[in-house]
Order: C-alpha cells, then sequence, then structure tokens
C-alpha cells in the first residue's frame, strides 16, 4: 500500500475542502508515491515524534497540528521546525496533518470534545459558510432521471440528514442549431420546439469537478446548458465549535471538576461563577476566543476552548461561564480518533498512536 492510498482514506475522514484558508494541511512533507512501512498517529510532529516514527518502522506520521504553518525559507535545523522536517526528509518519512479540515467535519474535533463529556442533541457552532453551490440544467424528459441519479452518486443532493434531493419541474424550449452544429434531436437550421425538465441540485464545493463530470458523462446533449451558484445558505453539517447539552444540570463548580476529569486538564482558568446551572455547553478544541459571541448567542450555559486572554475573559459579559481547559487538552483525544478510523478501514496494517506527549504547557 502506498503513501497516496493511506492519504484516500484520510482525506474521507476530514476532506481538505473543510480546511480553513489560513491553515496548512495536507501531505506536507514526503512523496505520495512510497510504498507505505507503517502509520504513527500524533498531536504534533515534534523531532521526537519522528524520532519515535524511525523507531517503530513508520514511514508516515499524520499529525493534527501542521508542523509547517507559516512560509519557510530555509532548512537549517536553528528551530524546532526545521529540526523536525530535516529528520523526516532524512529518513524519508512523510507528514501528512490534518488539522482545520478534521475540526470543522461534524465528527471531526468538536463531537470527540462532546462525546468525552457526554453530551447530547449536539449540533455545529458556527456553520461554514460560502461551502454550498447549486447546479441547474435542463435535458429531455427521458434523460432527466439518468443525469439526476448521476448527480446523487457523485455526491449531489445531501441536505443534513436527506439525500437524493433534488427540484425538477417542466418547461418550454426553443433552440436553432447552425450549420456546424449536430442536435441530438430537431435538424440543424430549422428551429425546434420542445418540453424539458430543469433539475437543481446543491452540493458541497469541492465536489464541483466530479459533479461536471457526471453532468457531462450522462446529459445527452451536444452543448449542455448549465449553471453554478454559490449560496449564501450556511452548511449546518460543517463549521467550527459544537454545542449540546449534559443529561443531568450540574453546580459550574462541580462542572468544571467533571470537565477537569474527563480531559484529564491540570489546571483550568475560568471567568466568575454565575450562580446558576449548567446545562447547555459550548466547545471549540483549540483557540477558540473568537466564539465567544457564538456560545453566548446559542444560549450556552458554558463555553469551554483555549488560549484566553486576559481581557477576554470579560467577554462573557456575565452572561455565561467561560472556561479554558488547555489547547493540548481539548484536542487530546483527537489523535485516538484518526487511530481508530483508520484501523477500520485499513485492515492488516500497521496504525500506531503515538507514546509521546507533545504538550508545551506545563502546571507547577
Amino acid at each position: 500500500m502506498k503513501i497516496k492510498d493511506i492519504i484516500e482514506v484520510l482525506e474521507e475522514m476530514a476532506p481538505l475542502a473543510y480546511a480553513e484558508d489560513f491553515d496548512n494541511v495536507g501531505l506536507l512533507v514526503g512523496d505520495s508515491q512510497s510504498e507505505t512501512t507503517g502509520v504513527l498517529v500524533c498531536h504534533d510532529a515534534l523531532e521526537n515524534v519522528i524520532e519515535e516514527a524511525i523507531t517503530k518502522n513508520c514511514n508516515l506520521v499524520v499529525c493534527f497540528h501542521p508542523i509547517l504553518f507559516s512560509g519557510i525559507k530555509k532548512i537549517t535545523g536553528k528551530n524546532y521546525v526545521e529540526r523536525a522536517i530535516l529528520k523526516a526528509l532524512k529518513n524519508d518519512i512523510a507528514i501528512y496533518a490534518v488539522h482545520t479540515a478534521l475540526d470543522n467535519h461534524s465528527q471531526g474535533v468538536n463531537k470527540i470534545f462532546c462525546d468525552a463529556l457526554g453530551l447530547t442533541n449536539t449540533k455545529v457552532l458556527i456553520p461554514k459558510l460560502n461551502f454550498i453551490q447549486k447546479l441547474v440544467t435542463y435535458t429531455t424528459p427521458d434523460n432527466s432521471e439518468k443525469v439526476r441519479n448521476a448527480f446523487f452518486e457523485a455526491g449531489a443532493g445531501t441536505i443534513g440528514n436527506y439525500d437524493n434531493c433534488s427540484f425538477n419541474t417542466e418547461g418550454f424550449f426553443t433552440f436553432q442549431g447552425n450549420e456546424e452544429s449536430n442536435p441530438v434531436i430537431g435538424e440543424r437550421g430549422k428551429l425546434h420546439t420542445g418540453t424539458e425538465i430543469k433539475t437543481e441540485v446543491i452540493f458541497e464545493k469541492h465536489l464541483q469537478s466530479k459533479i461536471l463530470k457526471a453532468l457531462f458523462s450522462n446529459h445527452i446533449y451536444e452543448e449542455v446548458a448549465y449553471e453554478i451558484y454559490t449560496l449564501e445558505n450556511s452548511h449546518q453539517n460543517i463549521g467550527l465549535g459544537m454545542i449540546g447539552e449534559l443529561s443531568l444540570e450540574m453546580d459550574e463548580k462541580e462542572f468544571l471538576t467533571f470537565v477537569k476529569d474527563k480531559m484529564i486538564a491540570d489546571g483550568i482558568r475560568h471567568s466568575a461563577f454565575l450562580g446558576k446551572k449548567i446545562k447547555k455547553v459550548a466547545v471549540l478544541g483549540g483557540s477558540g476566543s473568537y466564539a465567544i459571541k457564538n456560545a453566548i448567542e446559542a444560549g450556552a450555559d458554558v463555553f469551554l476552548t483555549a488560549d484566553l486572554k486576559y481581557h477576554q475573559f470579560y467577554e462573557a459579559e456575565n452572561k455565561l461561564l467561560l472556561a479554558d481547559i488547555g489547547h493540548f487538552e481539548s484536542e487530546r483525544y483527537t489523535k485516538n480518533y484518526i487511530v481508530d478510523y483508520l484501523r477500520k478501514k485499513i485492515l492488516n496494517f500497521a496504525i500506531i498512536l503515538s507514546e509521546e506527549n507533545t504538550n508545551p504547557v506545563k502546571y507547577l
């Protein structure tokens, strides 16, 4: 099995199109055509993790955080990023990062966070914008079902818990082909009229080329009329953060103690207690200060995230409890999820969970 075959499975788990524009995800180091000897899954692809991969005969390291995040002009080993890359290159080890591609997935980082706390009735906190497109096309009644089914097979027509969704209307058409035309129906040089079916389907934007291939492969016309629009609708099943509910409400201190235990946090910084019960919980793994207002608007009793600055605790505005449980801690079970996913998809192949703790933050 080649590295590219593993990558295909990883992109089923966390499509790269789900990632934020600022992010750097996918294959960061290495040759996708290389044969895979083993896969090591970690949180951060640091030098000690690359060493672990060498020891365990793994030539693919799958990490959550990208070791290469911003531009780099030299690789001389002067810092931890360059040392990790150098060691990987010298030992023919590939590095693949998922990061916000998995952050935005409905079963990704924040669902993992919610599941660790036993939250139910979960939904995305900040649905992704400008991610849904609509295709409209026109064909004969005899051809419309074939085209529509091809769209569904290509991934179009999914809305929440429903698939095979489309809207179809019957209309009246006219056309006249010139001397160079080769019409499937009618004759060149003569005005032709008839009945067509207008079909509309929506799809996630990264599927556009696949949807168009399905259209052109199954449509009968010489010239296929179609339109594609980007919709302003947010995607309710893709986005950052998540909100859910506890089965039983808790006191604030009791709840934070519960979180500390479940997320194995050495310390939790929080805003002032408000003397209210905790039932509705918003989470955002990693740095999530930008989502404080979203958590308030969603009616959360508490917002769990990380990397909050001093003044950002004021933004709780006495409307909810704000808690910083630690960056690593809020994402700690992500690598376990990746390992479990790969082991289910790739049988009889070494998928290894890294034993290295890459959390750079320590508590006294």
